[in-house]
């Protein structure tokens, strides 16, 4: 009997609320998987529950003000819409959120070999090689020659791509949209008018910039070695010659070098 009055007792102060019940705030989620570029419509939002001591900074508690924003990134189903994920208004849809204040995107055209064999996934990092040839138009060149133009550039997109492929399969694409500076983007334009271009693959952490020399034909058919490249090197110099005074002091000589 005692056991009987003590559950009930419980059962009825559970009930009341003696167990302290778990605060909870709304926040935007995806109502579906959504990719980037796209701009947001209410049907593509829901809001769910979210735990009020779990603070998610950047989240939005309101769906109306999200509407016509473009997605940066692409999001899944129930994913939380943060700040970070949404462009600034009139910002623009598709690729044109991707790209920075004071940036531009410009494409040039791409193949199995200038595109690295179809490596090339948007967010890789290359550098741009052009070779201009001795019959080019108002160019007197003696002998062809490769100079890398440009270093360190993110790919935007390959092809019609803007993620890169989970997976991670190499695709042939015939495009490739590059991210340049305004300075950088006409370099570009003028060389894929003049030259020949080449794609150079590199390391996403290899922020380093060097100043490759030219490389001529000569150099390669003579075997000759090109010159070292400026960045870091210092020619070698003789030592300077020491200046040495005699100096005489009663009977004692001494020697002052300078």
């Amino acid at each position: 009997m005692l056991a009987t009055g003590a559950t009930y007792l419980l059962y009825h102060w559970l009930n009341r609320g003696g167990m302290p019940s778990l605060r909870t705030v709304s926040i935007v989620t995806a109502a579906k998987k959504l990719p980037a570029g796209v701009a947001l419509k209410a049907s593509d939002l829901e809001l769910i529950s979210w735990p009020a001591n779990i603070p998610l900074p950047g989240a939005y508690h309101a769906i109306p003000p999200l509407a016509g924003r473009p997605l940066i990134y692409p999001l899944s189903a129930s994913e939380p819409v943060l700040k970070k994920d949404l462009a600034i208004p009139g910002a623009g849809i598709g690729l044109a959120v991707h790209i920075p204040p004071g940036m531009r995107a410009t494409s040039v055209k791409s193949n199995a070999v200038v595109g690295v064999a179809g490596f090339l996934f948007p967010g890789s990092h290359v550098d741009v090689l052009a070779t201009f040839h001795n019959n080019q138009p108002g160019m007197p060149l003696k002998q062809p020659l490769t100079q890398t133009i440009l270093q360190n550039v993110e790919v935007l997109t390959a092809g019609e791509e803007i993620q890169p492929d989970p997976a991670g399969k190499p695709h042939t694409v015939s495009v490739v949209t590059l991210l340049l500076h305004p300075v950088d983007a006409e370099k570009l334009l003028l060389a894929s008018a003049s030259s020949s271009i080449q794609f150079v693959l590199r390391n996403g952490a290899d922020a380093k910039t060097l100043q490759p020399p030219p490389i001529r034909l000569g150099q390669l058919l003579n075997g000759q070695t090109p010159p070292p490249a400026r960045h870091g090197w210092r020619p070698h110099l003789p030592p300077k010659p020491l200046n040495v005074v005699q100096m005489i002091q009663g009977t004692k000589r001494s020697e002052v070098k300078f």
